[in-house]
């Protein structure tokens, strides 16, 4: 799908690229989104540059993702993207400048994506310089967004961990933690690969030439860089969380297994005794003994009561 933004018009239009397509004077962003074979050919055939395939987006190598060739400025960076179901997904997109017009090439819906067309009316986007760096403003927001989601969902956990849950709770608010670390993972990866693309385009003509937009990128690059301390941040919390979580975890299985150690060592010597005066001996003399029975039973209470006032005098029990 092919979909076209137009200096001074609001939201994306979508366009069918056929044979001797041209893209109209006033365009600023051409948007591929799962492209078939023959629009990339029709694209390329119409601005005279090679777009890189999906798996070459997809290539980790930085000459792969970061380069120039044919006057144009290739950058790949890995967003993240909403899976079928629950969680997020690593999803590369190609951004290119090319004879006055970025061209993006991605195979996933990205919100960041829509925001930007949403508002690029009312932010006056003129160029396509000014296009890329306000798309990229969009992306670093969804970001710090998910950020912030991940950052509550972990004090969630933090105060449930630390209120000691009962029943088995602690399952449930590990698999919290790992999803929150992945997240966590994931955006910094992207925050990492955001700022590879915003060192290597300065070196796009379009940047180099416009003070505007070297400002606008210094301003990306902190942005960027404070969001990704703070994902670190959040990676140490969650670490810490899950190092206490397995702690307590051990406190209360170590809590078992005493009140069983204790329980057994009580019930011990009563069962010594009646194991003992439990045999069926023909010469045992304290079968014809008047008082045999309850001096069984008092043995069996004695012999359980003094290893408790043992238990408790050290603080066992």
């Amino acid at each position: 799908m092919l979909k076209l933004l137009r200096r001074g018009t609001p939201g994306l239009e979508t366009l069918t690229a056929a044979d001797g397509w041209r893209p109209p004077q006033d365009a600023l962003w051409l948007d591929l989104l799962s492209p078939t074979r023959e629009e990339e050919l029709a694209v390329e055939a119409a601005l005279g540059v090679e777009l890189p395939t999906r798996e070459e987006m997809a290539e980790i190598e930085l000459s792969s993702r970061l380069y120039q060739a044919h006057g144009a400025t290739f950058m790949t960076a890995t967003l993240l993207a909403r899976r079928d179901g629950e969680g997020r997904t690593d999803a590369p997109v190609t951004f290119v400048l090319a004879k006055g017009l970025l061209i993006t090439i991605r195979y996933a819906e990205l919100r960041a994506f829509d925001l930007f067309a949403e508002r690029a009316h009312s932010l006056g986007v003129a160029s396509s310089s000014s296009c890329l760096f306000n798309l990229l403003d969009a992306v670093v927001e969804r970001l710090a967004d998910l950020l912030e989601h991940t950052g509550e969902s972990v004090e969630t956990v933090s105060a449930a961990i630390f209120a000691r849950p009962k029943g088995g709770q602690f399952e449930a608010l590990l698999t919290d933690l790992a999803r929150a670390q992945s997240l966590t993972s994931m955006t910094r990866n992207s925050l990492v690969s955001l700022a590879r693309l915003f060192s290597f385009a300065s070196l796009a003509p379009e940047i180099a030439a416009d003070p505007e937009c070297q400002a606008h990128l210094k301003t990306l690059q902190r942005d960027g860089q404070s969001l990704t301390e703070h994902a670190g941040s959040h990676t140490s919390q969650i670490t810490f969380l899950l190092d206490a979580a397995l702690g307590l975890i051990n406190i209360e299985q170590n809590g078992i297994i005493k009140f069983f150690s204790v329980a057994a060592v009580i019930l011990m010597p009563p069962t010594l005794v009646a194991s003992v005066y439990g045999m069926n001996f023909k010469n045992m003399p304290e079968l014809e003994f008047h008082y045999g029975y309850p001096m069984a039973l008092s043995m069996m209470a004695i012999s359980a009561i003094v290893p408790i006032l043992w238990f408790k005098r050290r603080g066992w029990f």
